[in-house]
């Protein structure tokens, strides 16, 4: 009886002190969940923000600061689901190299190796729908973007690609978005959008603004179609349509744009959002980059690249 007394006590005491030890690690873990924005769930309370005189929220500044994606403080973690690996490979025989293929065979040619196996990545899975006859477009274009992308050529990279700016002058007719080696003029003023007839289509569009409360909404048409929507080979047309809202938050403002374009999507395309932050130093300049000249394209031997 001594004996099984004594069992029991020390399974009563473990099981004690593993309660107590559950209850300290609860309450340490709920400290920094409640530091972080209340309890539970619960989404912080949005930051107070400054206005121009009109009552608006103050865009003005130099934005330099993190400009992540998402819309929170930092970037999402990456899962397995956010990185995507597509290997290609082929049949190829010929006289002087044979590539191995899916089932052993062959032989292995470090020739053809990196057109055979080309791997692209993908990070997260938030893609436009393009129409099917786009499809193989799109898919050459990826495979021969070191080549093809505008932007490696040293041409602009268009609305939406360019993103938000790094600087805003913000006046009650129009703002001024500012990047290193380019700008955008938003029209503040109620105007309408020039008839299509007469506009010249841009890399940038026409852009006109508007507060809807304290989001800032911008509609821009008038594209040409030389640019891409992502580094990935997304094409688009002259008909593109494109809706970016920003909302400021504290020292932080959210950036997002949706793309139309019933020429070559299936559906309107919702980008990611991303934030950038004001940069609280009242003597920081937008720093001048330099100059774009394009020196790589002679030197590429494949098509790898991230």
């Amino acid at each position: 009886m001594s004996h099984r007394l004594l069992f029991y006590s020390v399974v009563a005491g473990v099981a004690l002190a593993t309660c107590c030890f559950l209850s300290e690690r609860g309450a340490a873990q709920s400290e920094p969940a409640q530091r972080a924005g209340g309890a539970g769930n619960s989404p912080p309370a949005a930051a107070p923000i400054a206005r121009t005189a009109d009552g608006h929220p103050d865009f003005a500044g130099l934005w330099t600061g993190h400009r992540g994606g998402d819309a929170g403080d930092g970037n999402p973690p990456l899962d397995a689901q956010d990185v995507v690996f597509v290997y290609q490979s082929r049949s190829l025989d010929t006289a002087n190299a044979t590539t191995k293929r899916a089932d052993g065979s062959g032989n292995s040619n470090p020739e053809v190796f990196n057109e055979d196996n080309t791997i692209i990545l993908r990070m997260g899975t938030n893609r436009p729908l393009y129409k099917p006859r786009y499809w193989l477009e799109v898919q050459e274009n990826d495979q021969t973007g070191n080549t093809a992308d505008p932007v490696f050529r040293c041409l602009p990279e268009g609305v939406p690609r360019m993103g938000a700016p790094q600087k805003i002058v913000e006046t009650p007719a129009e703002m001024i978005f500012l990047y290193p080696d380019t700008y955008r003029v938003i029209f503040m003023d109620g105007r309408q959008h020039t008839p299509k007839a007469e506009v010249e289509p841009s890399w940038k569009g026409e852009s006109l603004g508007k507060w809807v409360e304290d989001t800032l909404v911008i509609d821009t048409v008038g594209f040409s179609d030389e640019s891409w929507l992502d580094i990935t080979g997304y094409i688009h047309g002259e008909n593109m349509h494109v809706i970016e809202t920003m909302r400021r938050n504290g020292d932080k403002i959210t950036w997002q744009a949706t793309v139309e374009d019933p020429d070559f999507l299936l559906e309107p395309w919702v980008m990611n959002p991303r934030t950038i932050t004001l940069n609280p130093d009242p003597k920081a300049v937008l720093a001048e980059p330099l100059p774009c000249v394009e020196l790589d394209a002679a030197h590429l031997v494949g098509n790898e690249h991230h």
